[in-house]
């Protein structure tokens, strides 16, 4: 077997391209400032933005563009910095790799492999393409990134062998069959782009938002153009009026506030080992009814570790953290012969295997096949060297694991050592004993993956395994598994008490997933265990039979979950997925929160994905689903604010309407701007930097619109009407105070805008105070504390001092039409603050009187 020769390899690469992974189709930076240009919410500025201009009033049409620019710009710079974190995280396929080519071995690209190369590999080497196994000595795979099978699987000659995959024992010779793009590799990655990403709770809810405000605004602009021509104006002046007032009552500080809380949710997120690769995938995981959680590294350490050890002389039991030689064994044998027993079965399993654990500055780190380094670590936190072991103890033959008899020996020193499966040793043991038989049948009740461990004395030049397997003595036997993270247990009670519903999705074997399900308590006694081959072919009813809390659903296929995740949400579910391998990446992408793991997940998954585990933790999902539900409880708070400032803001046209234009506009238009721009955006994003409240993990997702019938109470029935009230009593009571008295012809001049300051200021005052109100729909700010939200004092004070500007300096304060009020009008602003807090006060004990009662 030459293998090609270096012509027809670069003729054949020439003809197929290089072997690698379709990169996915990145939007360009035009093509994603486009999106944030020309969503539904920004159109609607644009043409605010466009009607200012049309109706003189440049100042307001260029601040409304700013806006949308500056949140474009905000938004992919977000995107772009969760994009640069994603990036340093590793690639899945090897860069160099072994072949044979023109009848010698050479190491290539594994950019360069193509059709029929000759693949050489050996344990530890990852699998550059598809290949069909020609000669294999004893191989195991480890196919976990496309399966989801955690234990290594044996392949024979004219097996195939998966791009990704990688060997942890024995050598193969294999015949490349596809590369590329034409790998299974990327058939799975292509499923991911096969339908549209489910949009997001808060943008359906921002949508119905924006259709109401821009539906409220254009019927007011058109009423208001009919009341202009009905009390005699011009009907260009009748426009523009209309118009004016259409753009005022756009909230044009929404955007640019939802986008900065999304982003304040998403730091908060990152403090919590969770990148945000999406903003609105903040809010949505806070919206999640149904987690489908992968085992292998996310419920489990995705460390293999020897937890139970037997010998005819004793038991114990050992408890370690990852692959350190310090441990905590908690049961030892009583007598110093059982400990030296102990130690042996220790030695003999370590030599009758090749993988290690290694340190390295970082620490400790496997090399090999999981289940041997265990071996290799048991033996060390039983203060056995194991380097001056291996180099003092070297084999002088030996035989890999043979998936058929389910063992593997080793010669050393003249001693055979056979380790494998208890029901394939034992019977080659002299007398193991009825006692060994139940210890092992024991441990595998348990879910361990159970090893037993023999010796004996072979011939002189033993040159066959027959020989090597006579006469043995059963050592002890061994009881492995993948330790359960120590959260795990408390985050799934968390769910549960959240109502969020969590099953058990992976490809591993049914018994393993089942056995950690139980061990931390995802399963109910009566869930079931199902098996991707059982899952009903119609969706209608996939639906109904994996809609279950506890749910365990073992060795399910890229397809499976796919399926499993659009039947949840055609459930009403909003689902979070998780996984690391290339397999889950079409159900990251299907779910409407797909969530990938940082440390073992392979780059298709974290592409796919919306949230990066960067810890691989299972608490760490909770703790984003509490930023998450904060996030949507705040974008409500500051919604609120902002539809108060809507209806004070509407007031003065609604009595200049009602007058039939005879009482004079109480604020003004660039007024107006200046309150939602300059005033109200700090306080509003502080409002979305609310710190999450403690209850929010005791009860089922908040649910429901974003307008619910609480933010339309507070901001239509309570707050902003009480802000309009106060701002139109400090407007007439400047006036009185100027001399003006009822009945009178209105004044002009530097009269009326000291009123207007008037209420200008009270709106500004009155909204401060309302921040504080927004906080919470049940609780008055005083009990919350005044310095809780560390954002929202300074904000206030921020906004406060724009506000004097603009009154004070008087080329602004002209342009705005305003100037300082009287003493009369200040005593009503300043008197505003502490009235809205105590109507707010009254308003939430009367509330509370009433569910209580």
């Amino acid at each position: 077997m030459n293998g090609l020769s270096a012509g027809e390899a670069a003729a054949r690469l020439a003809a197929d391209g290089p072997n690698l992974l379709p990169q996915p189709r990145r939007r360009s930076l035009v093509r994603r400032l486009m999106g944030e240009l020309v969503h539904f919410f920004a159109l609607m500025l644009w043409v605010a933005g466009g009607l200012a201009l049309v109706a003189g009033m440049p100042q307001l049409g260029i601040a409304i563009i700013a806006v949308i620019l500056i949140n474009a710009v905000f938004a992919l710079a977000q995107e772009a910095r969760a994009d640069r974190a994603a990036a340093k995280l590793h690639s899945m396929l090897p860069t160099r790799v072994t072949v044979r080519r023109d009848g010698r071995r050479q190491i290539v690209d594994a950019a360069e492999i193509v059709v029929d190369d000759v693949l050489l590999l050996e344990s530890g080497d990852r699998v550059p393409a598809d290949a069909e196994l020609a000669v294999g000595n004893r191989l195991l795979m480890d196919t976990s990134m496309l399966t989801g099978e955690s234990v290594a699987s044996p392949v024979e000659d004219g097996g195939r062998l998966y791009a990704g995959t990688f060997l942890v024992e024995g050598e193969a010779r294999a015949i490349v069959v596809a590369t590329g793009s034409r790998t299974r590799l990327a058939e799975i990655a292509r499923l991911t782009t096969a339908s549209p990403k489910p949009v997001t709770p808060l943008t359906r809810g921002l949508q119905q938002v924006v259709r109401i405000i821009a539906a409220i605004a254009l019927g007011v602009g058109v009423l208001f153009l009919a009341i202009s021509l009905l009390v005699g104006r011009p009907v260009e002046d009748g426009f523009i009026f209309a118009i004016g007032v259409t753009v005022a009552l756009v909230p044009e500080a929404l955007l640019p506030t939802v986008t900065l809380s999304l982003a304040w949710g998403a730091e908060q997120m990152a403090k919590r080992q969770i990148l945000v690769r999406n903003l609105q995938s903040v809010e949505t995981l806070g919206s999640t009814t149904f987690i489908c959680t992968d085992k292998t590294g996310t419920l489990t350490r995705n460390e293999m570790a020897v937890v139970q050890a037997w010998t005819p002389s004793g038991t114990m039991s050992v408890t370690g953290v990852g692959y350190e030689p310090e441990a905590q064994i908690s049961t030892w044998p009583t007598s110093p012969d059982a400990c030296e027993r102990a130690r042996d079965l220790a030695v003999a399993a370590m030599r009758c295997s090749t993988g290690y654990a290694v340190q390295t500055g970082a620490g400790w780190h496997p090399h090999g096949d999981p289940t041997e380094v265990a071996l290799d670590v048991f033996a060390r936190r039983l203060g056995v060297d194991t380097d001056a072991d291996r180099r003092g103890h070297r084999a002088q033959l030996r035989f890999p694991f043979d998936p058929r008899t389910r063992r593997m020996a080793v010669v050393i020193d003249g001693t055979a050592v056979v380790k494998g499966a208890p029901d394939s040793v034992l019977p080659l043991c002299v007398a193991p004993g009825d006692d060994a038989t139940r210890v092992a049948e024991d441990l595998s009740r348990t879910g361990l993956r159970v090893l037993a461990v023999a010796t004996g004395t072979p011939g002189r030049r033993p040159s066959t395994l027959e020989e090597v397997e006579r006469s043995l003595h059963l050592v002890g036997i061994v009881g492995l598994e993948d330790p359960p993270r120590a959260d795990v247990g408390a985050s799934l009670t968390a769910c549960r008490k959240a109502g969020i519903k969590v099953a058990m999705v992976t490809g591993d074997h049914p018994g393993t997933a089942s056995a950690i399900a139980d061990a931390v308590g995802l399963r109910h006694h009566e869930s079931p265990v199902l098996v991707g081959a059982q899952l009903p072919s119609d969706d209608g009813v996939l639906a109904s039979t994996v809609d279950h809390d506890g749910l365990v659903v073992a060795r399910v296929s890229p397809e499976d979950k796919l399926r499993i995740a659009r039947a949840l949400r055609s459930h009403g579910h909003v689902v979070a997925m998780t996984g690391d391998g290339v397999n889950d990446a079409p159900a990251l992408h299907e779910a409407d929160i797909g969530v990938a793991m940082g440390r073992a997940g392979t780059d298709v998954a974290r592409e796919a994905a919306d949230l990066v585990l960067l810890d691989d933790a299972f608490s760490s999902i909770v703790s984003g689903v509490e930023q998450g539900r904060a996030t949507f409880v705040n974008v409500r708070r500051f919604l609120t604010y902002h539809l108060t400032d809507n209806v004070a803001e509407l007031t003065p046209f609604v009595v200049w309407a009602l007058s039939g234009g005879q009482f004079p506009l109480a604020l003004g238009v660039l007024q107006i701007l200046a309150i939602d721009l300059g005033t109200d955006t700090l306080s509003a994003v502080s409002l979305g930097a609310e710190p999450p409240a403690k209850h929010l993990l005791e009860r089922p997702p908040v649910q429901g619109r974003l307008l619910n019938g609480t933010v339309l109470r507070r901001a239509f029935g309570v707050l902003g009407p009480l802000i309009a009230t106060l701002m139109m009593v400090a407007f007439l009571v400047s006036l009185t105070a100027t001399g003006w008295s009822p009945g009178e012809p209105f004044p002009s001049g530097d009269a009326l805008r000291a009123a207007s300051g008037a209420a200008f200021m009270t709106v500004i005052f009155g909204q401060k105070a309302n921040a504080f109100a927004c906080r919470s729909s049940t609780v008055w700010p005083g009990q919350l504390g005044w310095t809780t939200n560390r954002l929202l004092l300074p904000a206030g004070a921020t906004e406060l001092l724009f506000a004097f500007v603009v009154l004070f300096v008087p080329p602004v304060a002209l342009v705005l039409g305003q100037a300082s009020p009287p003493p009369a009008g200040w005593a009503v602003a300043l008197l505003s603050a502490p009235l809205v807090l105590l109507v707010d006060w009254l308003y939430k004990r009367a509330r509370t009187r009433r569910q209580t009662g």
